[in-house]
């Protein structure tokens, strides 16, 4: 061995406990990726199915990636629009694999897989192969991971995407080569087209370079290279603005509590000596885009609701890096401690229950494939069904056998036709007028969701409260199921008349 290769060893071996990084070999390299991978595959394939359940944001996917590219397109000019590449990825997956609900969360699983992956290497790059191991096997096993790691959504491409662009940008500042600050750039901007905000990393991107001191080229390529990605993303964000009563449903931070306990646990653990004086250091990589993402959003709230925790699940790359640069530094400090091996267990305990609910489909917010057959069980061939409110058609749209045998009384065009999410409804006078034909309507109501203050829904409440009366209500998760009945029918069982335009069991799609 020279002189030279002995020289940092020796360094090594009087400085504080923080080392010096040296290149790892190619196999440490292999399993830093490998192990990661494999561990977020297992995991992710582990209950995918959620006993053949869906919920509606996943309803939302399905039903839109079966469409044709350019329905998809007309449909995004009227509402997800901030989510219409998604779908047309979607839609070719579902065109080379088919449409069944492990090609809707499978390309989820394997995104988070390479995210794991770029999250082992970049701890490898800042703290060393265990530190990188860690924080790559660490990262699967956050609860908040594991779930959107088995959702038909975007947030596991964007959280993938996030990771190497941030992978990208390590490697940029030490080798400052153009291509290098333009796969960062393309990366970045693919990540922002599949959900806008995904820019606040790049927000976080930059805090760190500047508190990393990089020298003025660096923080000008990487201002090139961020003005390039705004610049890419403005049209889709200045056209979606328009469309912002899609997250009015927000009232406040949805789910705050994980990002509030990630991001001070986080904060705790940068106070350690962790990773290498680099020119980018892991505590001040990970704890911008672990904080600001989220803190951002939370500030925006203050003037627009806007925090919902999957809107920043990238940001769970930082607590992984930190938590698993933590472990390593216990480690070189106590390699025999069986303190640090009782915590391990401990922790690892600690999320069996969080991992199995998570697999159930009670974890999601609402099931649309148990409020269906609710439907499907309640009514009868004939009846009525209706609404309330009508957006919430998506809630029984991924089986339309479940509403096959009733007459939406208040749709005059189905979604498809009318390239939107759930079709266009008669004028409020038809509606009533509808209702009145029938003697039992297969009422669908969304919890904790009033109807919005419009014409059409109150004549569906009106109609119902003044002449018909409730029969029984089934209550599962996101929704209830109500039947009425007309006041003047004695037997409270028959369905329409024989005169009832809902007789033959037909349906108006």
């Amino acid at each position: 061995m020279s002189v030279a290769e002995r020289g940092p060893a020796v360094a090594r071996t009087v400085s504080p406990p923080v080392p010096a990084r040296r290149q790892s070999p190619s196999p440490a390299k292999a399993v830093v990726v490998i192990a990661p991978l494999a561990l977020t595959i297992a995991l992710g394939l582990w209950g995918i199915r959620r006993q053949n359940t869906m919920w509606g944001d996943e309803s939302v996917t399905y039903q839109l990636a079966h469409r044709d590219l350019s329905q998809i397109w007309l449909t995004a000019q009227h509402i997800d629009l901030v989510h219409a590449l998604y779908y047309a990825v979607m839609h070719e997956i579902f065109g080379l694999f088919g449409g069944g609900l492990l090609t809707l969360r499978l390309p989820s699983v394997l995104a988070m897989s390479l995210a794991a992956a770029g999250v082992g290497l970049l701890g490898l790059r800042l703290a060393g192969p265990r530190a990188g191991l860690l924080a790559g096997l660490v990262f699967p096993l956050l609860p908040q991971v594991q779930k959107f790691a088995q959702e038909g959504r975007s947030y596991a491409m964007v959280c993938a995407l996030v990771t190497w662009a941030t992978y990208a940008l390590v490697v940029s500042v030490q080798h400052r080569a153009r291509r290098r600050w333009a796969v960062y750039g393309s990366t970045m901007l693919l990540a922002c087209l599949l959900h806008e905000f995904a820019v606040l990393a790049l927000v976080a991107h930059g805090v760190t370079l500047v508190a990393s001191r990089v020298p003025r080229p660096v923080l000008r390529a990487w201002s090139v290279a961020a003005a390039g990605v705004v610049a890419g993303l403005l049209p889709l964000a200045i056209y979606s603005a328009g469309q912002s009563e899609q997250v009015s449903w927000i009232g406040g931070p949805v789910r705050l509590q994980y990002f509030l306990v990630v991001a001070v646990v986080g904060v705790v653990c940068a106070r350690a000596p962790l990773g290498v004086r680099e020119p980018v250091r892991l505590s001040v990589l990970a704890v911008p885009i672990l904080v600001l993402p989220g803190l951002l959003l939370l500030i925006a709230s203050l003037v627009k609701p806007l925090f919902v925790d999957r809107y920043v699940v990238y940001s769970n790359i930082g607590i992984a890096l930190l938590l698993g640069a933590l472990m390593d530094y216990f480690h070189r400090r106590q390699p025999s401690s069986r303190i640090t091996w009782i915590a391990a267990v401990a922790v690892l305990a600690a999320l069996v229950p969080p991992s199995l609910s998570l697999r159930t489909p009670q974890s999601r917010s609402d099931n649309v494939t148990a409020i269906g057959a609710a439907v499907r069980k309640e009514g009868r061939p004939g009846d009525g069904l209706l609404y309330l409110a009508g957006q919430h058609r998506i809630l029984t749209a991924a089986n339309p056998e479940d509403t096959r045998f009733l007459t939406d009384l208040a749709l005059a065009q189905d979604p498809v036709s009318s390239n939107t999410l759930a079709g266009v409804e008669l004028p409020a006078q038809e509606i009533a007028a509808r209702m009145l034909e029938f003697n039992r309507i297969v009422a669908v109501r969304a919890a904790g969701a009033p109807p919005p203050a419009n014409p059409q829904e109150e004549a569906k409440t009106s109609t119902l409260r003044r002449h018909f009366r409730e029969y029984g209500t089934t209550h599962v998760n996101g929704a209830r199921v109500t039947v009425y009945v007309r006041d003047h029918d004695p037997s409270l069982k028959a369905g329409p008349g024989s005169n009832s335009p809902g007789a033959s069991g037909g349906v108006m799609r």
